[in-house]
């Protein structure tokens, strides 16, 4: 039993897959930390007992013991949280609320998955300065490094990761196993450090600091960045996999953590610690792993990548967000998906920060706001949701994490003016675009208003017996069968094109992120027929062959187009996005020699 356990592949698998982030953040977070405080016996413990805690209650309990009983045949993240809360709310105020929140927290998902490249490979570069010889390597070379390393990274996102993802997890698995060997080697310099997990050191020390105690954990927070990604990525592997990994992962990164306390109470002046630890360990080992801590860092960068492709792919299906052009990298892995438009967006912005903020200390001042940020919102409504169950013991337990996550999260609002106003600034671009494309969207719908089937019929099956027909199958697209819209009614009535057979086709996202059904063709009169398909709001398809396996041979495929008129600024980016972004039939990819545009000026 014990064998199967530790030889399961997919822990493995989640060792790179999901622990990437969380798994890099020793190369930081004590440098970060002792960089604002001096290095004292108490200080070591305190903060070690802090690093602790916050693993144990923001990632385990959180994330492990909660959040992953909550998902939603085995998915995870926000969005889903959203989704299995929203049936169970009657106000439309809390209704409201809630997709609210969940828009915030995507938006602040992306803007930690700006900061989270950018700080983890200029971390790792920067321990080159250890090495004999480039003690003085100027910091513009370590930037370059760290971008060159960045674009190549996000170049290759294109190809897609499956050809390289079998490497991540016995990669981060070395790095795991080195980073526990390194702990308990430091461990006996200083053993009594591993009293520190006794809460009342962390308890201690906040209570001897004041104020500068309680803004020290916006530096803590660091340890526990990348904990989200448990959830997140639940439906790529499975939740077994993951709970099992993350208590390897979580004894390897508490043995580094107390090492590295145990190294920096010997040699209190360490600029760098986890690369000093290791260089004072085995000199000659030391560029090999400051080529293994690239490895993982790049690693922990492919995993936010992905996993943001993954929220944006979940905000188009859902329709908070704008069609994008979505490129499938893997024939047998649904996860693996490449969309263009995000990639390098995200490339400019890594960059950008890169070039801003020139080093990893500096990064850290920005970093964590968002993360802290994402992981309340995560405890509201796991809160919510709980409570509307009646699973009183849980809540209870949820209501401590939400203290904590909420003190963290005040703890960090400091750094907003000391760069924190960064990760904001981001995560606003995202939030704006879906603002205004999702109430630009309910009113271009109130603004076309849809003609209602019983109005449409009469008329359909007059025009249908008075003109002459064109031979063959014609598909239209619309959300609601019975709200036609008005660019199908234009076409026939005005324009007088009807088809002998005419099949309205409606793609309904149902509240499961995975599943695919469709019905067979209905017909509602003569020579009008509906077509409905019913997908996860996760699922990946191809449209084509589904219409093919239901013996539909399209002869033409007509589509809404909208041209917008407006004077209103938000109104005008609205039009802008659905000018740049594909239509329906171009992001499921239907053949483009059979498609018509029927244009309609809407003013707004």
């Amino acid at each position: 039993m014990l064998r199967d356990y530790f030889t399961m592949p997919g822990i493995v698998k989640s060792m790179g897959l999901v622990f990437g982030d969380i798994g890099t953040s020793p190369i930081y977070t004590f440098t970060a930390i002792f960089f604002l405080i001096p290095p004292t016996p108490q200080n070591v413990m305190g903060i070690l007992s802090l690093i602790f805690w916050t693993l144990t209650i923001l990632v385990t309990v959180q994330y492990t013991f909660l959040a992953m009983h909550l998902g939603k045949k085995g998915e995870g993240g926000t969005i889903v949280l959203k989704e299995i809360l929203l049936p169970m709310l009657k106000s439309s105020n809390q209704i409201a609320f809630v997709s609210l929140l969940s828009i915030i927290g995507i938006s602040l998902f992306i803007g930690d998955g700006v900061i989270t490249p950018a700080i983890s490979i200029l971390s790792a570069v920067e321990g080159v300065l250890l090495i004999p010889g480039f003690e003085n390597t100027a910091q513009i070379i370590l930037m370059l490094a760290a971008a060159l390393i960045a674009i190549c990274l996000f170049a290759f996102q294109a190809r897609g990761t499956e050809k390289v993802a079998w490497a991540f997890g016995p990669v981060m698995v070395i790095w795991f196993g080195v980073l526990a060997l390194s702990g308990l080697i430091a461990l006996c310099g200083a053993p009594q450090v591993v009293f520190a997990i006794n809460p009342l050191y962390a308890i201690n020390y906040l209570a001897h600091n004041g104020l500068a105690g309680f803004l020290i954990l916006s530096s803590v927070i660091l340890c526990a960045t990348g904990g989200e990604a448990l959830y997140a990525d639940m439906g790529h592997l499975g939740r077994e996999p993951i709970v099992k990994a993350w208590y390897l992962v979580f004894i390897a990164l508490a043995i580094n953590y107390f090492g590295q306390g145990a190294f920096l109470i010997a040699h209190p002046g360490a600029q760098n610690v986890l690369f000093d630890m290791i260089f004072s360990e085995a000199k000659l080992l030391y560029i090999p792993f400051l080529l293994l801590s690239i490895a993982a860092t790049v690693i922990a960068s492919q995993a936010m990548i992905s996993g943001i492709f993954s929220i944006v792919y979940q905000g188009i299906t859902t329709r908070i967000l704008p069609l994008l052009r979505i490129e499938y990298t893997s024939p047998q892995l649904r996860s693996q998906i490449y969309i263009d438009s995000v990639n390098w967006m995200l490339l400019f912005a890594v960059l950008l920060v890169i070039l801003v903020f020139k080093s990893s200390i500096n990064l850290t001042h920005a970093y964590g706001l968002a993360v802290c940020g994402t992981m309340t919102i995560t405890s509201v409504l796991i809160i919510w949701i709980l409570v509307l169950r009646g699973e009183v013991l849980k809540s209870l337990i949820a209501g401590f994490v939400f203290i904590v996550t909420g003190s963290f999260l005040i703890s960090n609002l400091h750094k907003i003016p000391q760069g924190g106003y960064w990760s904001l600034l981001i995560a606003a671009i995202p939030l704006a675009i879906i603002l205004i494309y999702v109430n630009g969207q309910r009113r271009l719908a109130s603004s076309l208003k849809p003609v209602p089937l019983d109005e449409f019929l009469p008329k359909f099956n007059a025009l249908y017996k008075s003109v002459n027909r064109i031979s063959g199958s014609a598909l239209y697209f619309a959300r609601d069968f019975r709200q036609i819209p008005q660019y199908i009614p234009r076409t026939m009535f005005t324009n007088n094109i009807v088809y002998e057979e005419n099949i309205i086709i409606s793609i309904i996202r149902t509240e499961q992120p995975f599943g695919v059904t469709w019905g067979v063709t209905r017909e509602l009169t003569k020579g009008l027929s509906i077509f409905e398909i019913y997908l996860g709001y996760m699922e990946i398809v191809d449209i084509s062959t589904i219409l093919k396996d239901a013996d539909i041979d399209e002869k033409t495929i007509f589509y809404g187009m909208e041209d917008i008129v407006t004077s209103h600024a938000a109104w005008k980016i609205f039009g802008a996005i659905k000018h740049l972004t594909p239509s329906v039939v171009q992001f499921y990819r239907l053949p483009s020699d059979k498609i018509h545009g029927v244009v309609t000026r809407v003013e707004m």
